[in-house]
């Protein structure tokens, strides 16, 4: 029952390194000397702990403890039993663990997991949960056998499942969502808790939202004392901070949505050589890349960059990785948003190396073109919520036609307006308004609008008239947006993505290939996909009781449509055959599955990302390789 168990080929790595080589005196087990047993393990080439360098027992090794959330020890024999009878009791208990530290309720208590969320101010966005087993697993989800190998891998990472109706699972771990992310115990102290608890278990970052996960004892005592209970304490030191990687599973293979733990850093295979240099990636779902000759290392999520705490977390981690990889930028490639932290961390070495700005959706690109290690061009389609357009308007509706050292944009969805900025991406019915306004000429009769106050739709109407604050944009995400709004799914979000997503959930999968009308015209040399005819007929279908289910299904039909309509036209124009499909909407697993469908039917090749996200914390490998190849080429 020793909590930190490992053998050569289990334990921490990166967590506790501190240089290289991997050796013990360059890691946090550095205080801990070994007993004559333990040593004699290490020393014997036939012993499974034959240089484990975190080998240790009770004798020698760390240990644990446990205290009040006022950092008073609690007395008991038995600290893994008492901790498990304290969550079996509705308690949250805040565990230390391999890159951090997780917040733990019962999963099965709706009390305690309110309890937490209150806490924590997340109010609507799913935890994970972590359960015994597979056959445990089965009470709660359905899934195959691909996601069950990835569940059961040494990397067991969070794999997003779909919920069975009617499980014990508290209807609060995953609001409003038809999945679940589960995961099997990956740490000694994983395996004993949730052993002698019995019950699955909420485990979600030790942190209030938006910050980095808390990992040294009295940073977390300090942070989420107001969030636990009770504190779940070790002595062995966590250098590195690390959140559990995320995947879902899609034909058969797994595709990262976050990279993290027992994922990142492990390098991925240039297309290209490249000098040593830096991407500073993007600020939402932050990582970085270092690039040198054919690797890519690319950092594990670091967070949003929007409070310094995790600012200084990017920057501690940009350091270690060029010590323990001994790579020195030659150069730094950046985002073209001039208002990104990284662009603005880019900017530091202007003086001194030379920079590269990459435009947001090549970036997207050229991630999932490398990710499959595809040469020449290729048709990129990037649908997520935005990115800065070369012409200062927002993209994120875009069909490129792109290799690694450049790009043409060849198609968007038309430019619609966002009263409001960033405001209307918290408040999606402000974007359902100013989209009908536009696209209409007038604001209908609808249930959503009539539910709100009649004087703030006159000012998003006056707003978008007049231009005031109000950026105009292609993007594919607020496009979700503003129909999830428009169908009275969701009016105002507590995390990014949640109107997509409620929409998604909230869809029918008959598998229909119904979808709405919209038309693609060519203007100034570019496919502009107009979604007029989309908005009329989903306002008919409204007043004609169509189902809100049926018209959310529809409603993704068309968006893959167009993907599928758009392609073909570039197709057409360039002989290219490779389509990539990139950009955070491409998490939502229906519009995947049914574009994946619509592009293979016209004959051409589809390719997605395995190694790394669709989402922001994929860019940086991007525009790792953009820079490389324009490097190679100057």
């Amino acid at each position: 029952r020793y909590p930190f168990i490992n053998c050569t080929n289990c334990g921490p790595r990166f967590t506790i390194i501190k240089d290289i080589p991997y050796d013990r005196p360059l890691t946090t087990m550095a205080g801990f000397t070994m007993c004559p047993q333990c040593r004699a393990e290490y020393e014997n080439p036939l012993d499974r702990r034959f240089h484990a360098q975190p080998n240790a027992c009770p004798v020698c090794g760390p240990r644990v403890w446990l205290t009040d959330h006022k950092g008073k020890a609690v007395n008991c024999t038995d600290v893994i039993r008492h901790a498990s009878s304290l969550l079996c009791d509705g308690k949250i208990v805040a565990i230390k663990g391999l890159g951090g530290f997780l917040l733990a309720c019962d999963a099965t208590n709706p009390a305690a997991v309110s309890t937490l969320r209150d806490r924590k101010a997340r109010r609507d966005k799913p935890f994970a949960v972590m359960v015994k087993n597979l056959e445990e697993l089965r009470r709660f989800c359905r899934f195959d056998s691909a996601e069950a190998k990835i569940l059961s891998s040494p990397q067991a990472p969070i794999v997003l499942l779909r919920l069975k109706p009617g499980c014990t699972i508290a209807p609060q771990v995953a609001p409003k969502n038809n999945y679940l992310g589960a995961m099997l115990p990956y740490t000694p102290i994983h395996h004993l808790l949730i052993s002698e608890a019995g019950i699955p278990l909420v485990m979600t970052s030790g942190n209030l939202t938006e910050e980095p996960i808390a990992a040294a004892n009295g940073e977390a005592m300090e942070r989420l004392s107001n969030l636990a209970d009770y504190f779940l304490f070790h002595d062995r030191d966590i250098h590195s901070r690390y959140d559990d990687s995320v995947v879902f599973v899609s034909e058969g293979t797994a595709q990262p949505v976050r990279r993290a733990r027992s994922l990142a850093p492990y390098p991925i295979r240039l297309p290209v050589t490249s000098r040593p240099l830096l991407a500073t990636g993007a600020q939402e779902k932050s990582a970085f890349c270092l690039a040198k000759d054919t690797y890519g290392f690319l950092s594990q999520h670091i967070g949003d960059l929007d409070n310094i705490e995790t600012i200084e977390h990017y920057e501690q981690t940009v350091d270690l990785y060029k010590r323990l990889f001994r790579v020195e930028p030659a150069a730094v490639a950046h985002d073209m948003h001039p208002d990104y932290l990284s662009t603005r961390y880019a900017l530091r070495h202007k003086d001194r190396l030379p920079l590269i700005a990459v435009q947001h959706h090549h970036a997207h690109v050229a991630a999932c073109m490398a990710d499959n290690g595809i040469p020449g061009r290729v048709i990129g389609i990037a649908f997520d919520g935005s990115g800065y357009g070369p012409d200062g308007t927002v993209w994120g509706g875009e069909f490129l036609v792109a290799g690694y050292e450049r790009f043409e944009r060849f198609g968007h969805f038309q430019q619609l307006p966002m009263p409001g900025g960033e405001l209307a991406i918290r408040k999606p019915y402000r974007l359902a308004i100013a989209y009908l306004r536009a696209l209409l000429g007038s604001l209908p009769a609808l249930p959503f609008a009539e539910a709100l106050p009649a004087t703030e739709v006159n000012i998003i109407l006056r707003q978008g008239e007049q231009r005031i604050n109000t950026p105009l944009t292609s993007s594919c995400g607020r496009l979700f947006d503003a129909v999830s709004a428009l169908l009275g799914v969701c009016q105002t979000i507590t995390f990014e993505g949640q109107a997509a997503v409620e929409l998604e959930m909230s869809s029918a999968s008959t598998g229909s290939d119904e979808s709405f009308p919209y038309y693609v015209e060519l203007a100034d040399g570019v496919w502009q996909v107009h979604v007029g005819p989309m908005f009329e007929a989903i306002v008919h279908q409204i007043a004609g009781g169509v189902p809100t289910s049926r018209l959310a299904e529809t409603f993704h039909t068309t968006v893959a449509s167009v993907a599928a309509s758009v392609a073909s036209l570039i197709h057409q124009e360039t002989g290219i055959r490779d389509v990539v499909l990139t950009g955070g909407c491409f998490q939502n697993r229906l519009l995947l599955e049914k574009t994946i469908r619509s592009v293979r039917r016209i004959g051409l090749n589809v390719f997605v990302h395995r190694q790394v996200p669709c989402n922001d914390g994929g860019v940086a490998l991007g525009q790792a390789v953009v820079a490389a190849s324009v490097l190679a080429s100057s």
